[in-house]
């Protein structure tokens, strides 16, 4: 049978989500498949919706699984989240269509990043907030943001590293928005560049701090050259909000369409 899970993850000590061949380096993806290996009593390999860097959180990564062992929803959720370490657990277990797929059946993927904008750096959530002393303007953050919206090639904001065969992108939708200290962009789209979602918030952090104005943004995107955008912001203020399925697949509300 296939299962689809929902899994919340602190990524700060984790070197991303994906399980990697070198030595000692301790991933998401390992780290869950050793827990639910544990309650089948049987080898599992997973498959998520998006992978995440090293440092950045999963506030619902959707993966799914094949197993022969019957084990009921609740078995598979509790069970597996008493074998992981705090940083992780399994929110919900639903069975799953036999042709559902983590990654390719998701019609969206939404992230947030959050920073404190303030002088001094975070005592409290400083593994869950960046943080930037210079005053932003959300607004005129946010106005600049809007260039981006649409199917575009963004590779002014795609890493070197990046090993997708092509850059071309729908951004769905993108806000910018303060809550006291808090300046806070989510951003939606079909799929994401390696470092994308950072390397924008790199650029709009320049506007926002006035550096830069704000038709920057757009200017950046039309001409796809990565050196003549911001910096790549921290993870740490990142979170993978989850994934977006057709309701079809009858998942939980939360990553539903």
């Amino acid at each position: 049978m296939r299962y689809a899970l929902g899994v919340e993850y602190d990524g700060s000590e984790f070197k991303g989500w994906q399980q990697l061949g070198e030595s000692g380096c301790v991933s998401v993806q390992a780290t869950l498949q050793d827990a639910l290996s544990s309650v089948a009593n049987a080898p599992i390999s997973v498959v998520c919706a998006g992978r995440t860097d090293a440092g950045v959180h999963g506030e619902c990564q959707v993966v799914h699984f094949d197993s022969d062992v019957e084990r009921s929803s609740r078995s598979w959720v509790l069970g597996t989240t008493t074998r992981l370490p705090p940083s992780i657990c399994v929110r919900w277990c639903v069975p799953a269509a036999d042709d559902f797929h983590a990654r390719f059946s998701a019609k969206a993927r939404r992230y947030r990043y959050r920073l404190l904008n303030r002088q001094v750096r975070p005592a409290l959530y400083r593994q869950t907030l960046s943080w930037e002393r210079r005053p932003l303007d959300a607004d005129a953050m946010h106005r600049a943001a809007q260039a981006l919206l649409g199917e575009n090639d963004f590779g002014a904001f795609r890493s070197a590293q990046c090993q997708a065969l092509h850059a071309r992108r729908e951004l769905q939708a993108i806000s910018v928005s303060r809550q006291g200290e808090v300046v806070e962009v989510q951003v939606q789209a079909n799929a994401f560049l390696h470092h994308m979602v950072r390397n924008i918030v790199g650029s709009l952090l320049m506007v926002g701090a006035g550096e830069k104005p704000e038709q920057w943004i757009g200017e950046l995107l039309a001409g796809r050259d990565r050196n003549l955008a911001g910096p790549t912001a921290p993870p740490q203020g990142l979170v993978f909000v989850g994934p977006l399925y057709p309701d079809v697949w009858q998942l939980p509300t939360e990553v539903t369409l």
